[in-house]
């Protein structure tokens, strides 16, 4: 009877490439942005990911007011979103998706109540767009179908991103300082 050494299903042998490609990208990133890391950049940069976010779901508000120009502010607001957020993971060491093994608990426990509120923060902000969709082909049907779907497809993009960005923005805010090295 032979034994495989190492993972033996499907699941196993994901999990632990993942962990894998994991520990390469901290090494790619851990000496990345140094002058960032600090208290107060971070949240500097949360803060313009949660206005970049906001931009784009007031760009959709504005065009389901018929305002089309609005599309370019969810346009810049997109560009400023992109660069920031991409930041932010880097300085939280991308700790929101990190597998499970490579964190101590006192990490799993700040990233699993991360998640719990990035899921919270999606269920909650996801409802108002929904119901706009919903709503406003029932209650004023001779509105333009594609401005609506639009409008309503830019607000749920954007309360998506925040849910999904939130566990990542979560522990960029809440990190203490790093040591400083002697």
């Amino acid at each position: 009877m032979t034994t495989a050494i190492g993972p033996k299903n499907l699941l196993e042998r994901y999990e632990a490439y993942r962990i894998r490609r994991w520990l390469v990208r901290e090494k790619q990133i851990a000496g990345m942005l140094p002058g960032w890391r600090t208290t107060r950049r971070r949240r500097a940069l949360v803060i313009t990911v949660v206005a970049a976010l906001t931009l784009i779901f007031v760009a959709g508000v504005l065009c389901a007011f018929g305002l089309e120009w609005a599309a370019l502010l969810g346009g810049a607001g997109a560009l400023i979103f992109l660069p920031s957020w991409v930041m932010v993971r880097i300085v939280a060491d991308s700790q929101d998706n990190a597998p499970a093994e490579t964190l101590d608990e006192l990490e799993l426990a700040r990233r699993e109540t991360a998640r719990s509120l990035g899921l919270t923060i999606t269920q909650v902000l996801s409802v108002f767009p929904m119901m706009y969709l919903v709503w406003s082909g029932a209650l004023f049907p001779e509105t333009d179908a594609f401005r609506t779907a639009y409008a309503g497809g830019v607000m749920i993009l954007a309360t998506l991103l925040a849910g999904g960005c939130a566990p990542a923005m979560i522990l960029a805010w809440t990190r203490s300082d790093p040591e400083p090295e002697n």
